[in-house]
């Protein structure tokens, strides 16, 4: 088996059409089927349907897809690591973040890290910490900022880096909520929420802690990426919960926190406030590579020196050691 014959699978694999596949590759048509021949001849087993010019994957294919990803990944971190032993004046760093940190704190670690380090290619994907928790688990990334706990128990390491808090995002045009210092979940029953896609966390917390409390939420649109819900807020569509630090820069919107319904509440007092912990995670089975390992670094001094300057997004504190 080849690292070129398995690079010729996925890419037919994903288009579904082996002369596009050839055409992404640049080789020729022939050449690219006969390496599919030869992979299938080895495996004995056929990886792919042709009835009538359908492409499909066999039970064989759907099996090798996801290990050959792995694999072509692991090979292609390889071989950037050794590139990076020059003292990183080349490498990449493909990283995952949630909406909220993209939208935050995330870009001025960007930049300092492009600053140090200007040959390191940035790879930046954005999306659902749950999402982000399987293209990791596939390989297609170094790290990513992601939400804990982990579900499903995936093969990740994670280190804590950060803690923020929910808020509950209104209108100011329109009259949504009670004009309060905080609201606890009851508040959102029978109200109508703007909710993200499936794959994001939030939109899982949001769920789970409305049925918890004893009624199913009312959405009025779901589906949305953060900039979309926030727009959506903004409009009087809904309300929406939030994590505090994405409400900067945006004054058509208010915050409201949002806490915990115990005893202490029910008396008129603030319960302690809804939050949620960003991990940094990446494969146990896969050692960073030195650029991954100097944007971790990078990452982690800019939050120490940020919370000793105040300079943090309200709402959000670091869980990294000075």
């Amino acid at each position: 088996m080849q690292f070129q014959q398995l690079a010729y699978f996925v890419a037919v694999a994903e288009v579904r059409h082996f002369t596009q596949a050839a055409e992404l590759l640049r080789v020729a048509q022939p050449s690219l089927s006969k390496q599919i021949r030869a992979l299938e001849n080895e495996l004995n087993v056929s990886l792919f349907s042709r009835a009538r010019g359908n492409i499909t994957l066999t039970p064989a294919g759907e099996a090798l897809l996801p290990l050959a990803k792995r694999i072509l990944a692991d090979v292609d971190t390889a071989r950037l690591e050794v590139q990076e032993l020059v003292g990183l004046k080349r490498g990449r760093v493909r990283l995952g973040a949630t909406p909220s940190l993209c939208a935050g704190l995330l870009a001025d670690v960007l930049r300092r890290f492009h600053d140090t380090y200007p040959g390191i290619q940035l790879i930046v994907e954005e999306g659902g910490s749950r999402d982000l928790v399987k293209e990791l688990t596939r390989g297609s990334l170094d790290m990513a900022l992601v939400i804990l706990p982990l579900h499903g128990d995936p093969p990740l390491d994670t280190t804590p880096i950060l803690r923020e808090y929910l808020v509950v995002a209104s209108s100011l045009k329109a009259a949504q909520l009670p004009r309060r210092s905080y609201l606890r979940i009851e508040d959102l029953q029978n109200r109508p929420l703007v909710m993200f896609r499936p794959g994001y966390d939030l939109r899982e917390a949001t769920i789970s802690a409305c049925r918890a409390a004893g009624f199913e939420p009312r959405f009025a649109v779901e589906g949305g990426e953060m900039d979309a819900v926030l727009r959506f807020v903004e409009v009087g569509l809904g309300i929406a919960v939030v994590p505090s630090m994405v409400l900067s820069g945006r004054p058509g919107l208010r915050g409201t926190p949002l806490v915990l319904a115990d005893e202490e509440t029910r008396r008129g007092r603030h319960g302690p406030g809804l939050l949620r912990t960003i991990a940094l995670a990446h494969r146990k089975d896969v050692e960073l590579t030195h650029a991954a390992r100097a944007f971790q670094d990078t990452l982690q001094t800019f939050l120490v020196e940020a919370a000793l300057a105040g300079s943090l997004p309200a709402g959000v504190e670091t869980l990294v050691d000075g």
